[in-house]
């Protein structure tokens, strides 16, 4: 086998303290690409509200005309140069249907190394919850609209399931994903620091381990522009449920592992939980 063939495809994800614009995270995205770039991977997954994370959320309507398109066509640039595909997710979209002028989609971009959206995600489970003791609330249906279609799309990782933040607790739409099949899924994030505490490392594991599948999860991370804290602790998990890299709480930063298809190969054949599904 030559080594091109026993190359194992390398995949990273990049954990940011979002500013309150583009202007403010084009060139921390920029810089931490390069680094990514030095270690060398094949496929790089970006946070949730890549493009801002405003004092106001419903600035993000507003921004979904001019200030999205000038983040594309800066995350294709960014792509040709360091030569790596992007999961660019989420940026604030204006809806092909102009039937609701005052909510967006969030939508996650796939863009391959020559600088091309190849495939993109509008997020479907939207984050409308107030925490336990009443201490936080958040109503994403105010600014965004839901998507409805899952979506995969083939990359040098293999196939890939999107899905964004909250559709984590969601394990359906991860089996759909499989339906359709996926072999690793991307999740970019904002998770709140109250839930992610509590479940997020739990469930990135358990969405990994019943799907046989790799999970990359970008997040944000520390204090933002409208006083929210989130979590942080970007991580990649292997099928078997093993944590490849933690990001912990360190703003601006990235990690990088490879994809043992091996592994995920002998996982299949001696524990072929996928196989011995008998509710479809």
């Amino acid at each position: 086998m030559s080594e091109t063939a026993e190359r194992q495809p390398r995949v990273a994800v990049v954990q940011m303290n979002g500013r309150a614009d583009w202007t403010g995270n084009r060139p921390v995205v920029d810089a931490l690409l390069d680094r990514v770039a030095e270690g060398g991977a094949d496929v790089v997954v970006l946070p949730e509200n890549l493009l801002a994370m405003p004092a106001d959320p419903a600035e993000l309507v507003s921004m979904a005309q001019g200030d999205t398109a000038r983040a594309v066509e800066d995350l294709g640039d960014m792509a040709r140069r360091s030569g790596m595909w992007l999961v660019a997710g989420t940026l604030p979209s204006v809806p092909d249907a102009d039937d609701d002028p005052g909510r967006v989609l969030a939508r996650t971009l796939v863009i391959d190394a020559t600088g091309q959206i190849v495939a993109h995600y509008d997020k479907i489970h939207l984050f409308d919850v107030t925490l336990p003791e009443g201490r936080e609330s958040y109503r994403e249906s105010a600014v965004f609209r839901a998507g409805s279609e899952p979506t995969v799309v083939d990359t040098p990782a293999g196939r890939l399931g999107l899905a964004t933040c909250f559709d984590l607790r969601f394990p359906e739409l991860f089996r759909r994903l499989v339906d359709l099949g996926a072999e690793w899924f991307c999740l970019p994030s904002a998770f709140t620091q109250a839930t992610g505490r509590a479940h997020w490392e739990v469930l990135l594991r358990a969405r990994a381990i019943e799907n046989g599948c790799w999970m990359a999860a970008a997040a944000q991370v520390g204090r933002h522009a409208d006083g929210r804290r989130t979590w942080g602790h970007s991580m990649i998990v292997d099928p078997w449920g093993e944590v490849l890299a933690d990001c912990a709480d360190t703003p601006d930063t990235v990690a990088v592992a490879g994809f043992d298809r091996q592994k995920r190969d002998r996982l299949g054949r001696t524990f072929p939980v996928r196989d011995l599904r008998r509710l479809r």
